[in-house]
């Protein structure tokens, strides 16, 4: 098989060689000089690729920091009564030590929840996930050298490694890092005083994210400009592969969401500093009334959520991306019904931004407009499904390889079925009552957004990975990973449907002081074992991931999955430019697999007399 590969790479060269197009990059490009020292090509690079991988590695270090976060605040739940004197050396005072036995501090206990969800929302599912494959990818499958601006695209990833600097800096204050719910609402947000987290932890959390912002701008400025104007000769939007769809519409939801939540945090920081009322009214503190009137804590909800629902599918649309890619080239066949995927993440992009208010059904809003936010919350599941449809109708019949990357991809559509099927209680407001701030959010939330998200994102770094590192990760190691984290995940939430439907509220530091749920204590206990098991292994991931690095085994043709995009026609080990001569160009769409007797047709071989485009022709 390797031969054949390697005799049909032969081929492929040459015909880049006669019909490629050649844009004289080295001749004009001045980045290259930069990159021939170890700090100039790692630490500083321009190299997409380089920040690529920047980017993912940022990523896990972050995630290892909120999982582990989880896991603590988990323990508290679900062995109230056990002695963590053990972690102590670890987390300092927020392990309160009395009679020999040691338990978490409940002010801790909520700062764990808080910083657990802005690093696993923003730092890893937005910054390791997109920043990792939209930096990656878009060049490499539209034919471009590099992004529209190498330089900005640099920043784009300093700004976010400075964010997290702040925001890891806070962890260590002797006040605690913000303790305000991930969400951050006011008042808790906006007055110093109103808790230990409430000053310099939230104070550092507001520039954080603020510098987190600036990134994300400059990323989806580079993705878009380079999507626009950098595609090579033949490569029309409708032979794009999916991927670059799913990142576009991404950076495009970015730019116009990010800047609204950017605002409310600017207000809050005016409300903090500078005596403001954007938020504030008729505000009591130990019995004295502030002198804040006339602001609505309402409003920041709704700029909050105006970047937060977007966020949602900021985050899962890369993974829906990766996915389509993943499940065609790896069970062999076209993906079904490219133009209806494209379509569907248009209106997915477009409807995100009509449903924010579903997030606030409890908080006063008037009946009639949330018919408004039912109805289209609804309507947004119908591109969504059909995505799912062809997702089943590709894999349907194919000669499937069940390798990590096809594993964790169809993981991802199931764990996205499962999820979103929760999601349709939740968007109808009469049930919303009931449900809101109960752990079936909870359940809901992180597995439609969080797991399957995470799915997609592993499904890329298993099949990207030789062309990150031109080496492969241990396929055993993968296997055992993903089925760990397949079963441990549904073995985590799903119960939590149940917490929820019996209204055991989320947040809460312990529940042994209320009849109604103390029960439910064996539940707890089973969900938290569920938990340290499904961190375990993804230890085990982290494991494989920087052993394959150095020792995995190494890549020997450049297309070892034949797939038909054009990153996989660039060198083994492809230099700043990607292709060392012409750049190729493109003649069909990515998908022709299994056409006239040819197991894959590249996207680089032109269309022979009298051959029926494919769907993205059409």
């Amino acid at each position: 098989m390797s031969d054949v590969l390697t005799q049909k790479q032969d081929e492929l060269d040459i015909l880049i060689e006669e019909q490629g197009y050649d844009d004289h990059f080295h001749d004009h490009h001045h980045g290259d000089k930069y990159q021939s020292n170890f700090i100039g090509h790692y630490i500083f690079s321009m190299d997409h690729k380089i920040i690529a991988r920047q980017f993912l590695i940022t990523g896990i270090f972050w995630a290892i920091i909120g999982a582990a976060m989880s896991i603590v605040f988990r323990l508290q739940l679900g062995f109230p009564e056990a002695d963590l004197t053990w972690i102590k050396p670890l987390l300092g005072k927020w392990i309160v030590v009395e009679n020999g036995i040691g338990t978490l501090s409940p002010e801790f206990y909520y700062a764990l929840v808080t910083m657990h969800g802005t690093i696993l929302v923003f730092f890893v599912l937005t910054a390791g996930l997109s920043g990792t494959f939209s930096n990656l990818l878009i060049p490499l499958q539209i034919g471009a050298r590099d992004m529209a601006s190498p330089f900005l695209n640099m920043l784009s990833y300093w700004f976010f490694f400075l964010a997290g600097c702040v925001m890891f800096y806070s962890l260590f204050l002797s006040t605690g890092p913000f303790s305000g719910g991930w969400t951050g609402y006011p008042p808790l947000s906006a007055l110093p005083q109103a808790s230990s987290g409430s000053g310099t932890g939230m104070t550092l959390w507001l520039i954080s994210l603020t510098l987190f912002v600036v990134s994300v701008l400059l990323g989806g400025i580079n993705y878009i400009t380079t999507v626009l104007n950098l595609r090579t000769k033949g490569m029309s939007m409708w032979r794009m592969p999916l991927p670059i769809w799913a990142f576009f519409v991404t950076a495009v939801l970015g730019l116009l969401s990010f800047p609204v939540l950017a605002s409310g945090f600017f207000m809050l920081m005016f409300d903090r500093g500078l005596g403001t009322s954007f938020f504030l009214s008729e505000i009591f503190i130990e019995g004295q009334a502030l002198d804040r009137v006339g602001g609505s804590p309402i409003l920041f909800q709704h700029l909050f959520w105006f970047l937060g629902h977007p966020e949602v599918y900021i985050i899962i649309l890369p993974a829906m991306g990766i996915v389509s890619e993943v499940l065609s080239v790896h069970a062999r066949k076209p993906i079904f019904g490219y133009q209806a995927m494209v379509l569907s993440i248009l209106a997915i992009g477009f409807l995100s931004f009509i449903v924010w208010a579903h997030h606030m059904f409890m908080s006063g809003v008037n009946p009639f407009l949330s018919n408004f936010f039912v109805v289209f919350t609804l309507i947004i599941a119908v591109p969504s499904a059909v995505k799912v449809f062809n997702w089943i109708t590709t894999l349907y019949g194919g000669n499937i390889r069940f390798n990590s990357a096809m594993l964790f991809a169809i993981g991802f559509v199931s764990m996205f079925i499962s999820g979103g099927l929760t999601g349709i209680f939740l968007g109808n407001s009469a049930i919303d009552i009931q449900m809101h701030d109960t752990y079936f959010v909870v359940a809901h939330f992180h597995i439609v957004m969080g797991i399957a998200a995470f799915f997609g994102m592993f499904a890329g770094v298993y099949h990207w990975f030789p062309r990150m590192f031109s080496r492969f990760m241990n396929e055993t190691l993968g296997r055992i990973h993903f089925w760990v984290t397949l079963i441990g995940a549904y073995a985590i939430f799903w119960p939590m449907h149940y917490l929820g439907i019996a209204g055991v509220p989320r947040r809460y530091y312990s529940f042994d002081t209320f009849d109604a749920f103390k029960h439910f204590g064996p539940m707890n206990q089973f969900i938290t074992i569920a938990a340290i098991v499904v961190f375990s292994v993804q230890i085990l991931f982290v494991i494989n991931f920087f052993y394959s690095i150095f020792k995995g085994r190494k890549m020997k043709v450049k297309n070892p999955y034949g797939a038909n995009t054009l990153e996989w026609t660039t060198p083994i080990e492809a230099g700043h430019g990607n292709w060392p001569g012409k750049i190729p160009s493109v003649h069909r769409w990515a998908y022709d697999y299994g056409k006239d007797g040819k197991e894959f047709v590249p996207q680089i071989i032109p269309m022979e007399e009298g051959e029926q485009a494919g769907d993205a022709a059409h």
